[in-house]
């Protein structure tokens, strides 16, 4: 009800705790340590717990928001492909939605497979967010 007064942040925010809860069902099983990732990223952005899951439980009511730069895009990818991961099986189902919305995210159709890959071995390989991003700019300067 008071949806219109939000900011445009918490709208995107909202959005992608949304994008996660969908990613986290395309599997057909939704995995405890991935609702506990969702919630730390909602809690990260100032959310409850409570919040997330009621986000999460009635997701409908939220519009996509398309990040407003490169750096927001970059972690919400990020932060859906570390998702992906949570529960130690990656499906093919949740490697395509990924795939998906990084297109939808804005990346070029022609890299968003390149670029979901070197998130994911960069996360299993352990390194930093920050490294991953510098790697990933090689993608994009090609």
């Amino acid at each position: 009800m008071f949806g219109f007064f939000e900011s445009e942040e918490t709208k995107k925010v909202k959005s992608h705790i949304t994008n996660l809860g969908a990613l986290a069902k395309a599997d057909g099983h939704v995995d405890p340590n991935e609702i506990s990732f969702i919630i730390s990223i909602g809690q990260k952005h100032g959310m409850s717990e409570s919040e997330v899951r009621a986000l999460l439980s009635d997701s409908t009511h939220v519009n996509p928001q398309v990040p407003s730069n490169d750096l927001e895009r970059f972690d919400q990818i990020y932060d859906l492909v570390e998702m992906m991961l949570a529960d130690g099986i990656v499906d093919e189902s949740e490697m395509k939605f990924c795939i998906h919305m990084a297109s939808r995210l804005g990346y070029s159709k022609s890299i968003v497979g390149v670029l979901v890959n070197k998130i994911s071995m960069g996360v299993k390989d352990g390194y930093t967010r920050e490294f991953i991003r510098q790697e990933a700019q090689s993608i994009f300067n090609n």
